[in-house]
């Protein structure tokens, strides 16, 4: 008897050309978004909180080097980008709702059509990811939490 293998699971990358995506095009991605959360009137206030001024460049390199890691495979993110989330009670869909519009307003205005709909489609599963481990840490069920996507 035979088991098959199951494959590894389909990334919103597979079958994207990644034309447009480079360090200088992730580099634009990620201070542009970060550039536009900090103004935005529901989490501006918890990122400004979370991270002093003088900590942003160090934030923006280490989210360029992640989304790197992400897109390109380079090796020079290190860090558990889950844990600082872990910590903040008050996060909600509503919060994740409007970081993933923003984080895809952006990419549109980044990269090629394709390579920005692939982009925010994986941004959008590490979202969903992040909020099941957050309702999991705080001990709620998540049996029925979906998989959202921004409204466009």
């Amino acid at each position: 008897m035979t088991i098959p293998v199951q494959s590894a699971a389909s990334s919103p990358l597979d079958g994207a050309s990644l034309a447009s995506v480079n360090e200088d095009s992730i580099r634009a991605l990620v201070h542009r978004f970060y550039a536009s959360v900090q103004k935005d009137e529901l989490i501006g206030p918890i990122f400004d909180r979370e991270i002093a001024s003088e900590r942003w460049p160090i934030h923006l390199e280490k989210m360029c080097a992640f989304r790197s890691s992400l897109l390109l495979k380079t090796r020079g993110y290190e860090g558990r980008p889950l844990s600082p989330h872990l910590r903040m009670d008050e996060l909600s869909d509503e919060h994740f709702q409007r970081w993933i519009k923003l984080f895809r307003a952006t990419a549109n205005e980044v990269f090629e059509a394709g390579d920005a709909a692939a982009i925010s489609l994986l941004a959008e599963r590490i979202a969903h990811s992040f909020r099941l481990a957050i309702a999991f840490h705080r001990g709620e069920d998540t049996t029925n939490l979906k998989p959202f996507v921004a409204s466009h």
